[in-house]
């Protein structure tokens, strides 16, 4: 009798490592385009994180249903993408939000984001090394949220600069996360 196989988080991010690069890629041009741009508008801001966190979600829940095959676990990255999802049409559908609702906006969304690596990542401690650097970007998300939430009322270009910066940290370790789990060997079903 043949067992349905079991499957963990790292299995699934490894078959889809891509949206975990596509999704470091768009967050480091978020915050590329935040520090070429430092006098960007408010409104500019929000569209650009609108559209960040709108595809970075998008990605997680393709991620999380692009297996047929049963998966455990499957539900901490579809969690994570339709919190992005909400989080993005939000922001659309409030385009003239204030810098401080932003602010707390971003930093709700980083911790949310962040605590969910963080058990993604303590799950993948049992899967594959180097599952450090998802944890990485989930203490820099809780971080960053947790700073941002604490000081709102930083300066303007503080306030840019920090979420450009963590924007970059974040895009980074993710690519570098799915470059490594491009090259795991994935292990097939248990066969009986």
């Amino acid at each position: 009798m043949r067992q349905p196989p079991n499957r963990r988080i790292g299995t699934l991010l490894a078959r889809n490592w891509w949206t975990l690069a596509l999704r470091g890629v768009l967050a480091i041009l978020f915050g590329v385009a935040v520090f070429i741009w430092p006098a960007i508008s408010i409104a500019v801001l929000v569209a650009l994180f609108g559209f960040f966190v709108l595809l970075s979600g998008i990605l997680a829940v393709i991620a999380a249903l692009g297996s047929r095959e049963p998966e455990e676990n499957k539900w901490l990255l579809l969690f994570e993408g339709i919190v992005g999802i909400i989080a993005g049409v939000l922001v659309f559908f409030w385009p003239r939000i204030t810098a401080l609702i932003l602010l707390y906006f971003i930093a709700a969304w980083a911790i949310v984001t962040g605590i969910l690596e963080i058990i993604a990542a303590i799950q993948l401690r049992k899967e594959i090394e180097n599952e450090w650097l998802l944890a990485i970007a989930g203490i820099a998300s809780v971080l960053f949220g947790i700073l941002a939430a604490i000081w709102p009322g930083a300066g303007a270009l503080a306030i840019l600069w920090g979420i450009g910066a963590y924007a970059i940290i974040f895009g980074i370790t993710l690519l570098i996360l799915a470059l490594r789990l491009r090259n795991w060997q994935i292990p097939g079903p248990p066969v009986m």
